[in-house]
């Protein structure tokens, strides 16, 4: 049984949407921050990555950065770039992007779900980043970021949408500078809300898609609250958090891919030998892309390969271990480079696959010595290794579209 409710969003002004919506804060670094909000005083960068606006100097998880983060909220609140709706809503959010849409509700979730296990996670968390984001709401006083659920397809729920969809004007409706459609349509009507609510108490678990770091700092700020309020009563604003809840059957997973430092001491010879003896190793053309479960592409000293898994690694009994991406990190990260622990390792980066093959190949020629271009986790194995409460290796899905930051901003008191 989920938990969700309507929630009096602070959102942009129509005339600044465009301009204030941006990416996720944790799809970029800090330069690449500051190159997008460069021009933009009403980006969403200057409260989400406040680091932008004070001296390079300053480490971004300085108490200053989050002080900065809350300035540039309140001036966005008193320059009416955001306003807040006077009355509970549910929002529906679609994004298109190359002719796919991707359609879900924006609503609050309880924490208590992630702390009893309704709401389940496929990942570990970092505890600095989980730090930064616990300070950022902290600060703010707001769930800023939207965290993507996903559950598996009701059609019960899709009629409620396909009716606003199809017949309701939007709040907002406007194109990005990578050409993604976003249209946005207000619940308001008790009885739409009150329907959507019941719809969602039907359904057993709600899985973390993306922002397993916000979601865990949502718990945190709450699990905060309730040891200084110790008779709080649960529906205070605090044991809430925003989330994007889209169908399993709506969402696009892509690639999430690896480039390495160097090759663990061997040749470039001496490493394919080791590769080869587990796996089937072949040369390629490039811009060489994997089309099925199984099969891997590499980029070393400036050619492709195709490196193709056997039955035997995709049969394993453990869900987890049948992945591509475990097959990768146990047999050849791990076991051949020495990447261990890839969440702390600093030989070892993260390509989204958004960015395409050319980037590991930039990277590559660049600073790096390898690269794994991967096929895409399936919603399906994500869901599965969650049902197991079992944990995926780190950065295993990538999900296109991003969701949209700034548009739904949650205040807590």
């Amino acid at each position: 049984m989920a938990i969700i409710k309507p929630f009096k969003a602070v959102r942009p002004a129509n005339e600044y949407v465009k301009m204030v919506a941006e990416l996720p804060y944790d799809v970029m670094n800090r330069e690449e921050a500051k190159k997008i909000a460069h021009g933009n005083k009403y980006s969403f960068l200057h409260i989400d990555r406040a680091e932008i606006d004070l001296d390079d100097e300053i480490n971004e998880h300085d108490e200053k950065v989050y002080e900065k983060a809350k300035e540039n909220l309140d001036k966005f609140k008193k320059n009416n770039i955001f306003i807040k709706d006077n009355e509970d809503a549910i929002y529906i959010y679609r994004e298109i992007a190359n002719g796919r849409a991707q359609t879900g509700i924006v609503a609050c979730v309880a924490v208590d779900d992630n702390i009893n296990g309704v709401v389940k996670k496929h990942e570990y968390t970092k505890p600095d980043k989980e730090l930064d984001r616990t300070n950022h709401i902290k600060y703010c006083n707001a769930n800023t970021g939207t965290v993507l659920l996903t559950y598996k397809n009701k059609e019960e729920i899709n009629k409620i949408i396909d009716y606003y969809v199809c017949f309701m004007n939007p709040i907002y409706d406007f194109k990005t500078d990578d050409d993604v459609i976003h249209t946005i349509w207000k619940v308001n009507k008790q009885r739409d809300i009150d329907d959507l609510v019941n719809e969602f108490e039907k359904v057993d678990n709600l899985y973390i898609a993306d922002g397993h770091h916000r979601c865990a700092a949502a718990e945190n700020i709450a699990l905060e609250e309730r040891r200084k309020n110790p008779n709080y009563r649960g529906d205070e604003e605090f044991n809430y958090y925003t989330a994007m809840i889209a169908p399993d059957t709506n969402l696009n997973v892509m690639d999430y891919n690896r480039v390495v430092k160097d090759l663990n001491g061997f040749t470039k010879e001496e490493f394919l030998n080791k590769v080869n003896e587990k796996f089937i190793v072949r040369e390629v053309k490039r811009n060489y892309k994997p089309n099925k479960k199984g099969f891997v592409g590499m980029f070393l000293d400036n050619k492709w390969y195709e490196i193709e898994f056997g039955k035997e690694y995709l049969e394993d009994k453990d869900v987890v271990n049948t992945l591509d991406i475990s097959i990768l990190q146990n047999y050849i990260l791990d076991e051949i480079l020495g990447v261990k622990n890839p969440r702390s390792d600093k030989r070892i980066d993260f390509i989204g696959g958004i960015r395409g093959p050319k980037e590991i190949e930039k990277r590559v020629n660049e600073d790096m010595e390898v690269g794994f271009l991967m096929y895409p986790t399936d919603i399906k194995e994500l869901i599965s290794v969650a049902d197991e409460n079992k944990i995926m290796p780190a950065k295993s899905t990538w999900f296109e579209p991003k969701v949209r930051c700034g548009l739904f901003l949650h205040e807590l008191s």
